[in-house]
């Protein structure tokens, strides 16, 4: 069998101009695995979203914008680069929404005569809006373009420990200056997301220490994963006990969402006395609009408003050496069977 490596993450408007900025978010949002509505109620509210969200969104992503473009898939790029580097075989970048997209990527693949695909959805944790979506969308674009080529998937990583390595190499220099707390801050999903990934049907939020209590959720449960990172990490780092916690951010709609919430903690944490913050979003492996715009720049006013003095976004692995021997080792049993 011919083998190649396919590297998927989310994606981003091909411009920071509002109609590509619009036509990504229409993509995104009508996806049913990130609004789980019935079709006819999405189209309705993705609508009214579409009607300001755009301008907004563009203005913000112009902000974070690079002469590479968007950051989230400059940097992506240069991943796939480095670890195509290092093995033998195609390593390809495609993103769930845009581009370089899903088809694209699978039929180019197909034409090379590639017939075993091992994907890394470039997502730490499990969840039906990320992790899911992107390994549901290459199994169906391959169903249809590549019936032979079989795909087989990296389980989710929030605790590998060369992923936990590469995170606390990013991050020791922020570390090692004084701090007086560090929030993990996760991008939040819906809970009722949650509940419906439970394969129990009555584990996740159903008691104060469900992510502590052993299930066979665990496997598919978002915030128990996220909470293991957090752990790990501090862990690794020797972090005070005391001076680190979670949050969740970038909620939409008023639904419930995985609280707290970020921007509350940012308040909460000046208002309560800390001044010197340090903020690391371990849920996402590029720097992004989430980071680079949400924490990076309306976080650290949030915090400085409510009273903070000194706040620093810590980079996300991005292409850090340790990362890329983290993926390189995803590949291995793979490439030897």
């Amino acid at each position: 069998m011919s083998k190649a490596i396919l590297l998927v993450n989310l994606g981003s408007p091909d411009s920071p101009a509002v109609p590509d900025v619009r036509r990504y978010l229409n993509e995104f949002l009508m996806d049913g695995r990130v609004i789980d509505v019935a079709w006819p109620i999405r189209r309705f509210i993705v609508g009214m979203i579409l009607i300001n969200r755009p301008k907004e969104a563009a203005h913000a992503y112009q902000s974070i914008w690079t002469p590479e473009g968007s950051p989230l898939i400059a940097t992506s790029r240069k991943v796939r680069e480095k670890l195509q580097a290092r093995l033998q075989v195609p390593v390809e970048l495609a993103m769930r929404y845009q581009n370089p997209s899903i088809t694209d990527v699978i039929r180019k693949l197909a034409a090379k005569g590639v017939d075993d695909v091992y994907l890394i959805p470039l997502f730490p944790h499990y969840a039906m809006s990320s992790y899911e979506t992107a390994v549901v969308r290459v199994q169906e674009v391959a169903a249809k373009l590549a019936p032979k080529m079989k795909i087989t998937v990296q389980p989710p990583y929030g605790d590998m420990p060369e992923f936990i390595a590469a995170m606390t190499a990013v991050a020791a220099d922020y570390l090692q200056q004084d701090y007086d707390h560090l929030l993990f801050s996760f991008h939040g999903i819906p809970e009722r997301h949650l509940k419906k990934s439970d394969p129990t049907g009555n584990h996740c939020l159903n008691g104060a220490n469900c992510c502590k209590t052993p299930s066979e959720a665990h496997k598919f449960c978002y915030r128990h994963q996220c909470f293991r990172t957090a752990e790990e990490f501090a862990k690794a780092a020797k972090l005070p006990a005391g001076k680190w916690s979670v949050s969740f951010q970038s909620r939409l709609g008023k639904d419930p969402w995985l609280k707290p919430y970020t921007d509350f903690e940012l308040e909460r944490l000046a208002k309560e006395g800390v001044k010197k913050l340090l903020i690391i979003s371990p849920a996402f492996v590029s720097d992004c609009l989430e980071t680079l715009e949400e924490l990076r720049i309306r976080g650290k006013e949030t915090f400085i408003e409510a009273g903070g003095q000194e706040y620093a976004q810590i980079p996300c692995v991005n292409e850090h050496p340790l990362w890329i021997d983290a993926l390189e080792k995803m590949t291995a049993r793979f490439l030897a069977a």
